[in-house]
């Protein structure tokens, strides 16, 4: 069974950083492009991050680029979620999906993407 599993939510001062993880089962993340994204109660999903099957090619939405990066673990089948100079507007659930489909690079569109985790927490504040 195809499982995506984030970890590493919690609370954070402003300007604080974060990581958080996203730790796959039932088949490799290295060869699937992953994506990032987030949702506040009464908001729709947002794309934050993703990173393509290669691992070559990353894209950030326009409110965190410069401050979060994606990358691939050493160990293959996890990918990760830096958060740097963390806001009170970046406090939302955070979840990681899988796009089996893509063939080259990746997108922040919610609907790309088949396998979603449960999602971890992130609260930003003083």
């Amino acid at each position: 069974q195809l499982q995506l599993v984030e970890s590493g939510g919690g609370l954070v001062q402003p300007g604080g950083s974060l990581r958080v993880s996203c730790v796959a089962s039932g088949f490799t993340l290295g060869d699937i492009a992953i994506g990032w994204f987030r949702q506040v109660p009464g908001k729709e999903r947002e794309g934050v991050a993703c990173v393509s099957n290669s691992g070559g090619i990353t894209k950030y939405a326009d409110s965190v680029r410069g401050r979060f990066f994606i990358s691939r673990g050493n160990v293959k089948n996890t990918v990760y979620l830096q958060m740097n100079s963390l806001k009170p507007e970046d406090t939302s659930v955070y979840y990681c999906a899988a796009d089996p489909r893509a063939i080259y690079g990746c997108r922040l569109y919610e609907s790309e993407y088949d396998y979603w985790g449960q999602g971890t927490q992130v609260t930003v504040s003083s």
